[in-house]
């Protein structure tokens, strides 16, 4: 329902508020003493519910209660057949009711199971209820059966099967003994929902003979037995024993255990998967129940999604998943796991989630004056999606008489120009296959002058700043306007502070003592007019004046709080003094005086936080202080804190954007205040959070602050010294200010396309402070620039943001957007150009030409895309190029593709990183934000050739004294047609110095070629290229060293192939090993040899004793030259590298003194290595082993 809100500003004088005309429906009062005298179509009160399931022991009693005016006649029906309950005299029906009551003593009940409906129906309308059910309940008997002896073999899985009768409602199943006790159920043995009890393995525990399957019907209250099944669960050799005494064998059956242990398999839903439908609203129970030995563990998992953990709950040992207040979301696919320690088996059960029809907006009571117009709506839901069907009083709208004033649209029914008398009940039913929901609404048009609910006279009382509603409260139909005016005068208040709410309330938003007085409502419409008075008294607030302090006080000695207090004198204040919130202690040294509480010899259990509350009908105020108890009074040392929070908030000077702030600083604790920082707090938009405002200097304890409309402010003042800021203040009474246009407009305005076809205007909202006022909307304003057109405008709330439809591809727009409220709008806001949404361009670049620079580079030329055929913001073009092929090949061998962009309107670009003699393919597309165009058609062009790449290998083979073979293979990259190869080659001697350069050339069809003429065991290096009639290519670097001549070969003397030098090394090895026996023994003897005498008395530092550890002697060295041996390789830096598992006469020389004669002989003397470096550690004392100075010459 829309009502015109008009707000206006008190000048003292007469208040006139206009309500706007509702063009909809009027609500139904629920005011009895209304509703007494107005005629009124039935309404249904109570009915019995749609399935009644009745005890053929008791009478059966049919509820029907309606109300109207006048009082309604009720009929029935039964089976679609009027039911003429006055011809059965066992059937009553209550005086002024519907409800029926029917005796069935000598009777059977199925005698009157059936379909019934009732129909209350006045002058005005009539009204059904459901289709309501009758039925009997029913507890059958079992049916007589046999039961055989079940035998099983030890550890397979067993049913018992209950199979309990058909009865209404289904029973409750149990399993028991025959002593009445239920039977354990664990992981093991458990009931499924059907009522059978599953074995998931057997054990001999589980022999018996009273498995007894119970049925209780819970309408009858009876109980019903199945037959005791017995159970013998045998081993192996039970098994044999029985089998072999049947059949008078004397061999065993069974050798072999087939009931071992296995991994689980599911008795229940059999198979890999099953179904399961659920209806909306109801319970969902899924059912698992797996055997296998071990005895499996159930756990379950929702495959699309996570299991609903607020409505879900586990039973019967986790084999049932129950799931409550079944939703759409539950529908999916849930697996079950059942795992033991051999294995796992699964099952999915898919979860199909259907439901009967629910409400969404049932129809509602009309009430129409004639002439008015109103819609009744019959919102539902479901699934599959239900049929609704409209009656009127009962019949079908398509059985009815017509009626023009009356239209049927699906679930809508509008009624237009109601005439006086053409008041109905409608009746809305959706059904589908799973229910149906049945609604009456009735609508009565009445032509009613106004009335005026709320009680005359009324006093309302509220304190200053704090709003204050006067009730008006009235019905009429025609609905009536509402008129305020204030103390019966003349003068029509156009301005704030004053709201009307769609009731008729009027609200002060903060009254002051100026708006007291008498305010009179004045409900009207074209029957009467209705007045009513009501008073308003606007009350100060109250203050306490002096709060209580803190105190020190020594034990023993007295403390006085005191607490002053200011309050509106026609209200009667009530002073509470509390202890840490709680009462006072009941000890007769707490005295509480008037504005004041004494506490006599005070002790330390006294100590707390008291708190004086001063209350008034309408309002209270309290301070708090603590009280500390200590033995004596210390010499106080000068301690510098923070201060302690400003007190006494007052607001003063108070104007419409502006008020006053005053306070009383606190104890500055020995260290001056240097500024107060006053917050704010807007209750309205943003409660609970403070702001700063502004600063005043420590010497003042006022502030002037500039306030925003249509906020209510709460002020809190924090002072600041050297220490720190102190605690917040109290905060002040609130202001409140009253509403005003916007201020200010939004920012950061911007106009974007997100679809070729739109324009998504957006801006930044303003925030609560900055709306000024209520109700704020934003005034969206669009057009095309530069196209003659009046601007497009849309009112939005609660948003940042507009989407424009329609709109042209990528043009130009105009946009602006201006706040508005309900006091008005805000300034004029500026315009802004943006562009509507882009689309993929419609057309290619043009005239593409290729100028080729070189084998690696070429020059493309395009002529741009037409504006109008980008249909967007240029980004650039995008080219693409790709090698078909080689030029060598005839056959195309296509590479991978490469894309260049090239940003902005350009048309030319360069496309480096060409490979020499190809065959290119390119084309270029446009780009724009949306993204790219049709590509133009595909050009080619070839590159000219370039120099080749290096060949593929050079290798050296057959090298002999004089000559050698090179073997090549052609590059790799032709880049052209090849011309020839080129070899340069040139020696090298050991100092690596290199020789004069020789070169050849080859044509390109040879791959080898032998040199000749070349210096014996001579170092040569060779360079090679390929080239085309662009140039030579890169060159590949390759050495080899020819074979030395056989005769130089025979002048080397290998010293270690000699036999003189054998012989002496044998020598020397045996003249050391005699010696190192000797010392050896006179070492265990305590003498000295002659050699270790020398050895002390000299002390020669050359001289070092020969390493334990590996018992070899000196090194030799050539101290001279370091030049390698004649015909040996020397490396580049001069050294001879020596293999390690060669021997050399190096190892056996001593320092640098050791030398060659000139005919290979060795002269020298023959000491122990020298001495190890110093992270090795000292030699042992020990003499060195004969068998290690063997070892040394191995």
């Amino acid at each position: 329902m829309d009502r015109k809100w008009k707000w206006v500003l008190s000048s003292g004088a007469l208040l006139v508020i206009f309500l706007g005309r509702m063009t909809t429906a009027l609500e139904v009062p629920l005011d009895p003493k209304v509703l007494e005298g107005l005629p009124q179509p039935p309404t249904i009160t109570h009915q019995s519910p749609k399935d009644f399931i009745i005890d053929p022991r008791e009478n059966i009693l049919i509820y029907c209660e309606a109300k109207g005016k006048p009082h309604p006649s009720f009929s029935w029906t039964r089976n679609g057949t009027h039911f003429d309950v006055e011809k059965d005299s066992k059937v009553l029906m209550k005086p002024s009711s519907g409800t029926l009551v029917i005796d069935i003593s000598g009777e059977k009940a199925e005698a009157y199971e059936g379909i019934y409906q009732c129909t209350a129906r006045n002058e005005h309308g009539t009204a059904v209820s459901n289709n309501i059910i009758i039925r009997q309940s029913r507890s059958p008997l079992w049916s007589k059966e046999r039961k055989e002896a079940i035998m099983v073999q030890v550890g397979v899985s067993l049913v018992l099967q209950c199979r309990p009768p058909a009865g209404l409602p289904p029973p409750i199943i149990f399993w028991m003994d025959n002593n009445f006790q239920r039977l354990p159920q664990n992981t093991r043995v458990s009931q499924a929902l059907n009522g059978d009890l599953y074995f998931s393995n057997v054990l001999l525990d589980d022999t018996r003979n009273d498995y007894i399957c119970y049925a209780r019907f819970p309408h009858t209250q009876t109980i019903q037995q199945k037959q005791p099944i017995t159970v013998k669960v045998l081993d192996m050799d039970a098994i044999n024993e029985t089998v072999a005494a049947m059949y008078n064998y004397t061999n065993n059956l069974f050798v072999d255990s087939p009931s071992g242990e296995r991994r689980p398999s599911f008795m229940a839903p059999l198979g890999r998967s099953s179904t399961q439908m659920a209806l909306r609203g109801g319970v969902l129970e899924l059912e698992c129940i797996a055997e296998g030995l071990p005895t499996p563990e159930v756990s379950w998992y929702k495959e699309s999604g996570d299991l609903p953990s607020s409505r879900m709950s586990f039973h019967n040992f986790q084999k049932t998943l129950k799931i409550a207040d079944v939703m759409e979301a539950d529908a999916g696919d849930y697996r079950c796991t059942a795992k033991n320690s051999l294995g796992s088996a699964h099952h999915t059960i898919k979860v199909n989630v259907k439901a009967a029809p629910f409400w969404i907006s049932a129809p509602r009571n009309l009430i129409l004056a004639p002439k008015e117009t109103g819609i009744l709506t019959c919102r539902v839901s479901g699934d599959p999606k239900p049929q609704i069907v409209w009656s009127v009083n009962g019949v079908p709208v398509e059985d009815s008489p017509k009626d023009m004033s009356r239209k049927v649209e699906d679930d809508t029914v509008i009624l237009s120009d109601v005439q006086t008398g053409s008041s109905a009940v409608y009746q809305c039913n959706a059904s589908n296959e799973f229910g149906y929901l049945l609604a009456n609404a009735f609508v009565n048009v009445l032509a009613e002058a106004p009335r005026v609910l709320t009680p005359p006279n009324n006093v309302y009382q509220v304190i200053t700043n704090n709003p204050a509603f006067l009730d008006c409260a009235s019905f009429g139909s025609p609905i009536p306007t509402i008129t305020w005016f204030k103390d019966s005068q003349t003068s029509i208040l156009n301005k704030d502070p004053y709201v009307i709410h769609n009731n008729g309330t009027l609200e002060i938003n903060v009254a002051q003592s100026l708006n007291s007085g008498k305010y009179t409502c004045i409900a009207s419409n074209n029957l009467g007019t209705k007045e009513n008075h009501v008073y308003l008294e606007v009350k100060e607030p109250t203050r306490i004046l002096a709060q209580p302090e803190y105190m020190v006080v020594q034990r023993n000695r007295k403390a006085v709080f005191e607490c002053k207090v200011k309050h509106d004198p026609t209200l009667i204040p009530t002073m509470n003094w509390l202890k840490d919130n709680g009462e006072l202690p009941d000890d007769e040294r707490f005295l509480v005086d008037t504005d004041s509480l004494t506490i006599n010899d005070v002790t330390e259990e006294d100590e707390g936080t008291y708190t004086c509350v001063m209350n008034t009908t309408l309002d209270q105020d309290s301070a708090s202080a603590m009280l500390t108890v200590v033995e004596a009074t210390p010499t106080p040392a000068i301690v510098y804190e923070e201060p302690d929070p400003p007190t006494d908030l007052e607001l003063t000077d108070q104007r419409e954007r502006s008020v006053q702030l005053t306070w009383i600083p606190g104890d500055e604790h020995n260290s001056p205040t240097q500024k107060f920082l006053v917050q704010y707090e807007d209750l309205l938009h943003q409660a609970g959070v403070w702001h700063n405002l502004t600063e005043e200097e420590g010497t003042k304890t006022t502030a002037h602050l500039d306030l925003s409309p249509y906020a209510y402010y709460s002020f809190r003042v924090l002072a600041l010294n050297h220490v720190g800021y102190s605690q917040p203040s109290q905060p002040s009474r609130q202001y409140r200010t009253n509403p005003a246009a916007p201020d200010v407009n939004p920012t950061d305005v911007q106009g974007v396309g997100t679809e070729h076809n739109n324009l998504v205007i957006s801006w930044k909202e303003l925030t609560g402070l900055q709306s000024n006022g209520p109700g704020l909307q934003y005034k969206v304003n669009w057009r095309q620039k530069d196209v003659e057109e009046d601007w497009s405008s849309e009112t939005v709330a609660n948003a940042s943001k507009y989407v424009v439809s329609g709109t042209p591809t990528f043009v130009p727009y105009e946009v602006k957007v201006q706040a508005v409220n309900e006091y008005g709008n805000g300034p004029a806001p500026e315009a802004v150009v943006g562009y509507s949404g882009e689309d993929v361009p419609m057309s290619a670049p043009e005239s593409v030409q290729v100028l080729v620079q070189n084998g690696t580079l070429a020059e493309v030329h395009w002529e741009p895309v037409l504006t109008s055929m980008v249909r967007g913001r240029l980004q650039g073009y995008k080219v693409s190029y790709w090698r078909e092929r080689s030029l060598h090949q005839a056959e195309a061998q296509q590479e991978e593709q490469q894309v260049l962009a090239f940003s902005g309107n350009r048309t030319d670009g360069r496309l480096p990183g060409l490979k020499p003699y190809s065959l290119y393919t390119l084309n270029i597309r446009v780009v724009n934000g949306k993204g790219e165009g049709p590509p133009s058609p595909n050009h080619n062009f070839e590159t000219p050739e370039g120099v080749p790449g290096p060949p593929s290998f050079l290798r050296i083979k057959n090298t002999n004294m004089d000559s050698l073979t090179l073997e090549w293979g052609p590059p790799q990259d032709n880049n052209g047609r090849l011309t020839g190869y080129t070899l340069k080659y040139q020696p090298v001697n050991n100092s690596n110095e290199l020789g004069p350069v020789e070169e050849m050339t080859f044509p390109a069809n040879e791959t080898t070629i032998t040199l000749a003429d070349l210096k014996y065991s001579t170092r040569y290096k060779f360079y090679f290229n390929a080239k085309t009639i662009k140039g030579s290519g890169p060159t590949i670097t390759e050495e080899a060293i020819t074979i030395m001549d056989e005769a130089m070969k025979s002048n080397q003397v290998d010293l270690a192939t000699q036999g003189w030098f054998i012989g002496l090394m044998c020598a020397i090895a045996l003249l050391i090993l005699v010696l190192l026996i000797i010392c050896f023994i006179k070492r265990n003897k305590g003498g000295k040899y002659p050699v270790k005498e020398k050895e002390d008395a000299h002390q020669d530092p050359e001289i070092q004793p020969m390493k334990d550890d590996d018992g070899t002697f000196g090194e030799y060295s050539d101290t001279e030259d370091h030049k390698p041996l004649k015909g040996s390789r020397t490396p580049s830096n001069g050294t001879v590298k020596r293999d390690d598992s060669d021997d050399s006469l190096v190892d056996y020389g001593e320092g640098g003194d050791g030398q060659f004669n000139e005919d290979g002989s060795f002269i020298g003397q023959y000491s122990g290595k020298k001495e190890k470096d110093t992270h090795e550690g000292n030699e042992s004392s020990e003499a060195p082993s004969p068998v290690n100075a063997m070892n040394s010459f191995v």
